[in-house]
C-alpha cells in the first residue's frame, strides 16, 4: 500500500512539473508578462504557499549562518534552471527544452565520478551515448534548422540543477526538514529574481485576473505541489522509483507541446524521446545495483 501510494505521488510530481510550459508560454505570449517578471511572481507565491506549509506542521524555520551560505547557492542554482529553462522555450519547443532538462541523472553521475570518485561505470557512458543520439533525433525532427541558443540554455538547465541535486546530498544543510529547506530555497530564489528583475525590465503589476490565476497554478502545482509530492514518493516509493517515474516529466510536457501549442513531433521525436528515457533509466538502475552492492558488501565485513 505505501509502494503504491509512492507511486502516485511521483507520478504526480512528475506530471506537474511538466506543466510548466502549460502556464509559462501563454504568459510569455499573449499575456504579454516578461521572464523575469514570471519568475519572480512565481517564487514568491511558492514561497508563501511553502511557508503556509510550514507553519501548519509547526516547523521550527530557525537556521545558522553556515545553513544561510548554503541556502544562497542553493537557491541561486535552482534559480538558474528556472531561469534557463524558460528562456530556452523562445528558441525550441518546450517539450524538447524538458526533455532536455531530464538528463539531469546522467550529469549528478558524472558529477560523482569526477568529484566524488565513485566507480566509474560502462552503464553510465551507454547512457551518456543513448542520450545524445536522443536529444540530436528530437532537435532534428522538426524539419528545420537547429536553434543552437535554445539547445545551449536547456542544456544550461542540466549542469545547474545537477549540481543542486549534488549540492543537497553532500550538504549538511539536506538534513533539514523537506519543507523547511523548500521553503529557504524558494525564498532565495524570490530574493534572486526580485534583483534580477529591478536591473532588467523591472517589476511591473500582474496585468490581469487570467494572468494571476496562470502564476497561482504556476506557483501551486508545478513547483509547491510538485516539491512535496517529491518528498512523500520519495518517502513511500523510494529514489529509485521515483526518479524512473520522473519520466512523466518530459512525456506531460511534450503531450502540452504537441496539443496545446501545436509543437512539431514525428516518429523520429518519438524514438529520441524513447531513447533519453531509456539513458536516465539505465543511470538510475546502474546507481540503485551499486548501492546495493555497497550495502551487501557492508554486511558481509561486518563483525558478528
Amino acid at each position: 500500500m505505501k509502494s503504491l501510494k509512492g507511486i502516485i505521488y511521483a507520478m504526480i510530481s512528475s506530471g506537474t512539473f511538466g506543466l510548466i510550459p502549460l502556464f509559462t508560454i501563454p504568459l510569455m505570449g499573449n499575456m504579454g508578462m516578461n521572464e523575469s517578471n514570471i519568475l519572480f511572481y512565481r517564487f514568491l507565491f511558492s514561497t508563501l504557499m511553502m511557508g503556509a506549509v510550514c507553519l501548519l506542521h509547526k516547523s521550527t524555520l530557525k537556521i545558522n549562518m553556515k545553513h544561510l551560505i548554503s541556502i544562497i547557492g542553493l537557491g541561486a542554482l535552482y534559480a538558474l534552471t528556472a531561469l534557463f529553462l524558460i528562456y530556452s522555450y523562445h528558441y525550441i519547443t518546450s517539450g524538447v527544452a524538458t526533455t532536455i532538462h531530464f538528463l539531469y541523472p546522467i550529469c549528478v553521475s558524472f558529477l560523482m565520478v569526477v568529484f566524488f570518485k565513485e566507480q566509474k561505470s560502462k552503464s553510465l557512458f551507454l547512457a551518456a551515448l543513448l542520450s545524445l543520439i536522443g536529444v540530436a533525433l528530437m532537435c532534428w525532427s522538426g524539419g528545420g534548422s537547429i536553434r543552437l541558443m535554445g539547445i545551449g540554455l536547456a542544456a544550461l538547465t542540466i549542469l545547474t540543477y545537477g549540481i543542486y541535486i549534488v549540492a543537497l546530498n553532500q550538504l549538511d544543510i539536506g538534513k533539514l526538514p523537506a519543507e523547511v529547506l523548500t521553503f529557504y530555497v524558494l525564498l532565495g530564489g524570490c530574493v534572486i529574481f526580485f534583483i534580477y528583475s529591478l536591473f532588467t525590465a523591472g517589476i511591473s503589476s500582474i496585468p490581469s485576473t487570467k494572468a494571476g490565476f496562470y502564476i497561482l497554478a504556476l506557483a501551486f502545482l508545478s513547483t509547491v505541489i510538485s516539491d512535496l509530492t517529491l518528498i512523500l514518493a520519495v518517502k513511500y516509493a523510494g529514489s529509485t522509483t521515483t526518479a524512473i517515474l520522473g519520466s512523466m516529466e518530459p512525456l506531460v510536457a511534450v503531450v502540452v507541446g504537441v496539443l496545446v501549442f501545436s509543437e512539431h513531433f514525428t516518429l523520429q521525436s518519438l524514438i529520441g524521446l524513447l531513447l533519453i528515457l531509456m539513458s536516465v533509466i539505465i543511470v538510475i538502475l546502474a546507481d540503485q545495483q551499486k548501492k546495493s552492492k555497497r550495502i551487501t558488501e557492508q554486511k558481509i565485513i561486518k563483525p558478528h
